[in-house]
């Protein structure tokens, strides 16, 4: 081992250290790739659990729309009442299939009880003349109206203004205040189907993607990256304890220079230099002569030497 006693000198250590922190940032950097791939799975599951679900009655889904929680996300819940159209808005920069443009919002009066719950219509494209405005914006039908609709929890206010009739997300308590009488602000609605159909309405929402990502292979790159931190500077090591070598058989042989020269007069690195591989090999041979302890092979060439000269 004596001939990697370099590797506790000031200087090795400290690449040492270098590739110990290089690979602690790395685990925690794939330990963010998994956290995320879980943030992704959740999702997917929800939808799994959730989406193609029968419907259940707006009495048993009441409480969701008072204070939904993520795992109840997608829920499908249908419900009866009347779309208060005057107080519909249109909520601002909604994406949709690599556009944006706006959803429709809508307060519903749900038949039976005195709650008023918001149905989000759809996506409507915006007019390519004035970007301020949707390029239509149908109403809802009116009078009795049988819903079926998705439940999703209320979203953070951002605060960001709107201009009137507009709302920059769709915070239910904001939208409240806007309107004077009381909405169940913990969740809202996204339209299925309704009935009566109106003839012209806005896009429906696409299905949520179920693609957890690339988390997992990214996780296992920073893993890797890390692993080929130590792989490299024990690779480095191992040249320089070789190099270190063939400086040592060059010193011993004659003081020839550290270079030796290819076949041609080019400078060939003593690492690359197939005679002073086999320099090396002879001072090795001699100094195991010096002490008398002679390999298998030393034995074996002396044999071969012996018979050749008789």
């Amino acid at each position: 081992m004596n001939r990697y006693r370099f590797l506790l000198t000031p200087t090795w250590l400290g690449w040492l250290g270098m590739c110990v922190l290089f690979a602690v940032a790395c685990v925690f950097l794939g330990q963010w790739q998994i956290d995320r791939r879980e943030v992704a799975l959740e999702e997917i599951n929800r939808i799994v659990d959730n989406y193609d679900q029968e419907p259940i009655p707006y009495a048993e889904a009441r409480e969701l729309f008072e204070a939904a929680e993520d795992q109840d996300e997608w829920t499908v819940v249908e419900l009866s009442g009347e779309y208060l159209t005057e107080d519909s808005r249109l909520v601002r920069n909604r994406g949709h299939s690599g556009s944006v443009g706006y959803e429709s919002v809508v307060p519903f009066a749900v038949a039976g009880t005195d709650d008023v719950v918001v149905i989000d219509r759809g996506w409507l494209p915006t007019d390519s003349t004035d970007g301020s405005q949707p390029a239509l914006n149908p109403d809802p039908p009116e009078g009795e109206v049988d819903l079926v609709a998705r439940i999703r929890p209320a979203e953070p206010e951002i605060n960001r203004g709107a201009p009137e009739g507009q709302l920059a997300s769709i915070d239910l308590k904001e939208y409240q205040d806007q309107l004077g009488y009381d909405l169940l602000t913990g969740g809202y609605g996204l339209m299925a189907e309704e009935s009566p159909a109106p003839e012209v309405a806005p896009r429906q929402l696409i299905r949520p993607s179920q693609d957890e990502g690339p988390h997992l292979s990214y996780s296992m790159q920073w893993i890797t990256f890390g692993l080929l931190g130590f792989i490299g500077w024990g690779y480095a090591a191992r040249i320089h304890a070789r190099n270190r070598d063939y400086e040592e058989a060059e010193a011993l042989i004659g003081g020839e220079p550290h270079h030796a020269e290819g076949a041609e007069g080019a400078p060939v690195h003593a690492a690359s230099s197939a005679p002073a591989q086999n320099r090396v090999r002879e001072v090795r041979r001699r100094q195991r002569i010096k002490t008398g302890k002679l390999s298998d092979e030393d034995l074996e060439d002396a044999w071969v030497e012996e018979r050749l000269h008789r």
